[in-house]
């Protein structure tokens, strides 16, 4: 049975040797693009259209029509080719429908060399859009997968080129649309009859049986919560290579045009060289589906120049998938659900069948019909679920320190770093429908933003607010615990401003094993000259950086990064204060100061909008789990969890001990 996809959600492909065919009311312009491991397209030889009609393992229509077979053979492909997208666009031709919006929804659909559909997308939801990312085929864990995308353009080829970074786009944009037009030129056009059964639309398929594709139907993308205005995040795991140049392996067309307006009507691709079709062979086998599922997965199975960087990319395209697994799930629930109601409405409306056996037995159908669509949308999210568990299984143990949790064997083996790594953990995130997948939530380094540690209360739930405030001491303390690990020994120090001393139990990891620069700073002096301090140390940065003399800087002075702990603000603060500490969470982190704020905004309040710019430009996080992290790609608010110390562990102290030893080493 053929998948329906929806925006966003994946299905597997069992064979090697596709057709992708695209269906529209109006003619339309089929093409793909190649991008690289990092998501992009390198260049115009790297996009498939009506004037480059072919590349190795690709070929599509050389002309405008409404009916596309694009010819895919993925064994013929590069290995370093993991992302193949598949575009649809509007020609510019006069009297000419605008948009998509003023047209049918298109259909894509992927299917084998005899016809068998095996995944299909419905394009609905366009307006002003003229230009389509419809499909993209990626490779994931050496298996192929297609994806529905439906990522809109309303200014056409050279908003969407651009997007995908092909260089000179609009360039390009008019080389496509004037080969279209030449074509269309010389076309002729083929008259059709109704028996042709392969070149049925998507509306005279779909039968009474199948769903409803209108607004509200989980093929509507705006029902999974993906806004359609702006383009789809690049996904850095399931990124392409494009294939070197040389013929395609799909079949010359002598007649000079490689498709027809008019496809036809099934059977497999001939892949004979024309000269030589006259000859018998025998058809090329399908790709055999392995009889034990999908290969089990790989830590590092991502593109990256290092371990650490297929490890990073990896769990990144972990948190991904489940986010659109998860989003096409929940656009299938809320479907069934509006189907439910309406069709309880049509049942109550009619005084016949609202009394009696007859009304109690179209509700009974209603529920049923409702339960079934839920219970096959959970059936596809528990298989995607199990199937990243799995991953998250052999991922996990694989990790380096900068990337694992505090209990994983890791640290058993730890010693302090010679080179700072690309990343680190902040903590865990999962959604309600999967909660005991976590996905490790991975941030870049440098920090590019300071963090906030919230430590008050979350909705009237939760700890305390007492113990609540020691959570919140203790989370800032694991991270930068883990933050002095994954860096070299004297690369970077802490230093911690903790007023009124309210923090020194939950501080005593970092202050009884000397990790450390100083002393914490208390009362109104020791915040003044902390802050004194680090403001003139970025000043001095600032300067010698601008003036193009970093060698300049006063002899002594420590230009080692350094994370800042305030604890218990605004306690201790005064307006110069206030206002130093504004500075160093703006200007901080371009210069190596970084900020680490331990705070309940209430506690602020006094100081009103005053504050509003230091809170927006600070990475909130809590020390209980709460769902106020938001994905990139659909927007699920995510349940997040800070890393600590399993309890009565002594992991912490072990390894800032490690630290504080080479640092004095170093001295």
């Amino acid at each position: 049975m053929a998948a329906e996809l929806v925006r966003g959600q994946n299905h597997p492909l069992s064979r090697i040797r596709i057709e992708i065919r695209i269906s529209a009311g109006v003619p339309v312009v089929a093409g793909a693009t190649l991008a690289d491991e990092s998501g992009r397209v390198r260049g115009a030889d790297r996009v498939v259209h009506p004037g480059a009609p072919s590349l190795p393992g690709l070929e599509v229509s050389r002309q405008a029509a409404a009916e596309h077979r694009i010819a895919v053979d993925l064994d013929a492909m590069p290995e370093a080719v993991h992302r193949l997208s598949v575009l649809i666009a509007l020609p510019a031709t006069a009297g000419g429908p605008p948009s998509f919006g003023a047209v049918a929804a298109p259909r894509a659909s992927v299917t084998g060399l005899d016809g068998t559909e095996i995944a299909a997308y419905t394009l609905v939801g366009l307006d002003a859009e003229s230009a389509v990312v419809a499909l993209e085929v990626y490779r994931r864990q050496g298996a192929w997968k297609v994806r529905a995308v439906g990522q809109g353009y309303a200014d056409g080829l050279t908003a969407l080129l651009t997007d995908q970074g092909v260089p000179r786009a609009a360039e390009l944009a008019r080389g496509i649309e004037e080969a279209v037009a030449h074509g269309m030129a010389r076309s002729i056009p083929v008259r059709t009859t109704d028996t042709d059964r392969s070149r049925r639309t998507a509306a005279s398929v779909a039968g009474p049986d199948l769903p409803d594709v209108g607004a509200g139907s989980p093929y509507d993308p705006q029902a999974s919560g993906a806004d359609s205005s702006r383009p789809a995040p690049f996904d850095g795991v399931n990124g392409t290579q494009p294939p070197p140049g040389g013929r395609s392996p799909v079949a010359d067309d002598p007649g000079g045009t490689t498709q027809s307006a008019t496809p036809s009507t099934g059977g497999a691709v001939d892949y004979t060289h024309p000269g030589r079709r006259g000859a018998p062979r025998p058809a090329a086998p399908e790709a055999p589906v392995p009889a034990d599922g999908p290969a089990p997965p790989v830590a590092g199975d991502a593109v990256g120049w290092s371990m650490d960087e297929r490890l990073y990319n990896q769990v990144w395209g972990m948190f991904e998938d489940l986010a659109r697994s998860t989003a096409a799930y929940r656009s299938a629930v809320d479907f069934a659900e509006s189907r439910l109601e309406r069709e309880l409405d049509q049942a109550l409306s009619d005084p016949r069948s609202r009394l009696g056996s007859v009304g109690g037995a179209a509700r009974e159908a209603a529920r049923a019909r409702q339960e079934e669509l839920v219970e096959q949308a959970r059936a596809v999210l528990d298989r995607d679920v199990a199937q990243l568990t799995a991953e998250s299984e052999v991922v996990e143990p694989a990790l380096p320190p900068a990337y694992a949790r505090w209990d994983n064997p890791v640290w058993h083996g730890y010693r302090v770093p010679t080179e700072p790594p690309m990343a680190v953990r902040l903590g865990d995130l999962h959604l309600p429908e999967s909660t005991s997948l976590r996905i490790p939530l991975l941030v870049r380094l440098p920090l590019e933003r300071g963090l906030w540690i919230d430590s008050g209360s979350l909705d009237g739930s939760g700890p305390d607010p007492g113990e609540l405030r020691h959570l919140a001491v203790q989370t800032a303390v694991a991270l930068a615990a883990r933050l002095l690990a994954v860096h070299p020994a004297g690369e970077f120090g802490v230093q911690v401003i903790d007023p009124a001393g309210s923090g020194a139990s939950a501080l005593a990891p970092l202050t009884g094993t000397g990790g450390l620069t100083a002393p914490p700073a208390r009362g109104a002096a020791g915040v003044a000259g902390t802050l004194g301090r680090l403001t003139e140390r970025v000043d001095l940065v600032q300067m010698a950086v601008r003036g193009g003399a970093p060698d300049a800087l006063p002899p002594g002075l420590d230009t080692s990064r350094q994370l800042l702990i305030v604890h218990d603000f605004p306690h201790g603060f005064d307006d110069r204060g206030v206002n130093q500490l504004r500075y160093l969470a703006d200007e901080g982190p371009g210069v190596g100061v970084h900020l680490l704020l331990v705070a309940d905004r209430e506690d602020a309040a006094a100081y009103g909008p005053l504050l509003d710019p230091l809170w927006r430009s600070l990475m909130r996080l809590t020390p209980a789990p709460d769902d106020h992290l938001a994905d990139p790609w659909v927007g699920h608010a995510w349940t997040y969890e800070p890393c600590l110390a399993p309890t009565g562990s002594q992991v912490l102290q072990q390894v800032l001990t490690q630290v504080a030893s080479a640092r004095t080493k170093g001295m």
